[in-house]
């Protein structure tokens, strides 16, 4: 079986996934990117020479063998790539996933809009009895997509995969201090909430508690919360470090005992949140960012709380959170223990590539597989308005 992957460029995200498959099929795998990274994620260190992989193709360098690789593999796979890369393809009615995150991430009433509509339409529905599926990367994508009847019972729970570390359970633990550690790290822009953290930090210094909060990020609204910090006298519990490379960060995660995750609907996934979790770090998250329903389940392996509008009333959620883990220990380790094996055992790109080829397999036979929980398991409708709902309602992973 010969598989293609198509996606805009290769990140350290998308690596660990491809690494498996070329385990799995060698030669048979091939990776094609089509863009050029944006100066802002190469200064956050997600770079990667494709030249430096066997397994990658770039399109410009190689059109035709692309192109090739593209029409007749037995399976592609099309991730953020125009859909002129892959039309012949659909039209001939071959086996291909569509790698996707949310469509209407600022309001599903976007959808409505008559020309956006019909380009959908052409683009999706259009081939929804053809043997064309959707891999979901959040879990609010597929409601989006229900809204023009795109991929009947062909929507499939599936993400982002970076690399998991394995760590014993005693590299895992967390040293007995009095302080706790906080982390956030990310871009600073206005629908990632940097500013709820620092928020969070007020209320629980209020409430006496010894903490310390790392934020780690460059953006937009990096002077906004410089500011807040300064003026709210907390130079000494807030500490705020520019971009650091990703495996800088995976330290700081380890190091850590709490990690947070503010961000807005406009998460499409989140992958920060699967590697705190593979840190073994106590994760208090937003219901809002697309990995969390599908990763976490509130009180068991992280605390999820609910994405409210009203940024004081937001605030008090997440500064309760983590008051709660601040004032219990136990707690912490249980949970960063459970998340911990949540990577583990069903998130991660070694059981991702076994599902995916298994599920290509049987469907290139005629036969049919179906999983329980985790990777290619089938993505329930979850709109915005009921996503902390499902958080809480455990029927997650």
């Amino acid at each position: 079986m010969t598989v293609t992957f198509i996606t805009n460029y290769l990140t350290h995200h998308q690596l660990p996934f491809a690494g498996e498959m070329v385990k799995r099929l060698g030669e048979d795998f091939c990776l094609i990117v089509t863009n050029v990274m944006e100066e802002e994620r190469i200064r956050m260190g997600w770079a990667l020479d494709p030249h430096l992989f066997d397994f990658v193709i770039v399109f410009d360098e190689q059109p035709e063998e692309a192109k090739r690789l593209v029409r007749d593999s037995d399976v592609l796979i099309c991730g953020s790539t125009h859909v002129s890369y892959i039309q012949e393809r659909l039209d001939a009615r071959k086996l291909t996933f569509r790698y996707f995150e949310r469509l209407y991430k600022t309001g599903r009433i976007h959808a409505f809009a008559p020309r956006g509509y019909v380009r959908k339409w052409q683009e999706h529905t259009k081939y929804r009895k053809d043997p064309v599926y959707l891999l979901c990367a959040g879990a609010y994508v597929p409601a989006d997509f229900s809204l023009f009847c795109a991929y009947p019972g062909k929507m499939l729970k599936w993400g982002y995969f970076p690399e998991f570390i394995k760590y014993t359970e005693e590299d895992r633990k967390r040293p007995e201090r009095e302080r706790v550690e906080i982390l956030w790290t990310g871009r600073m822009i206005d629908w990632k909430h940097a500013e709820d953290a620092v928020h969070a930090a007020m209320l629980l210094r209020h409430n006496g508690v010894d903490f310390h909060l790392t934020m780690i990020g460059e953006g937009d609204c990096l002077r906004d919360i410089k500011n807040e910090v300064m003026q709210s006298g907390m130079r000494e519990q807030i500490t705020l470090l520019p971009y650091q490379f990703p495996q800088e960060i995976r330290q700081k995660m380890l190091e850590s005992d709490i990690y947070l995750m503010t961000s807005n609907f406009e998460e499409g996934w989140g992958a920060v949140v699967n590697e705190a979790m593979n840190a073994g770090c106590a994760v208090v998250a937003s219901a809002a960012a697309g990995s969390v329903p599908y990763l976490l389940r509130d009180g068991e392996n992280g605390i999820v709380y609910p994405w409210i509008k009203d940024a004081a009333e937001r605030g008090k959620c997440l500064a309760n959170a983590i008051l709660l883990l601040a004032r219990d220990a136990e707690l912490r380790q249980h949970l960063g223990q459970a998340a911990y094996r949540t990577i583990a055992e069903p998130w991660n790109a070694q059981v991702a590539a076994e599902r995916f080829l298994e599920f290509s397999e049987t469907v290139l036979s005629g036969k049919s597989v179906s999983y329980e929980a985790g990777p290619m398991s089938a993505a329930e409708h979850i709109t915005p308005a009921k996503g902390y709902e499902y958080c809480i309602g455990r029927k997650c992973q």
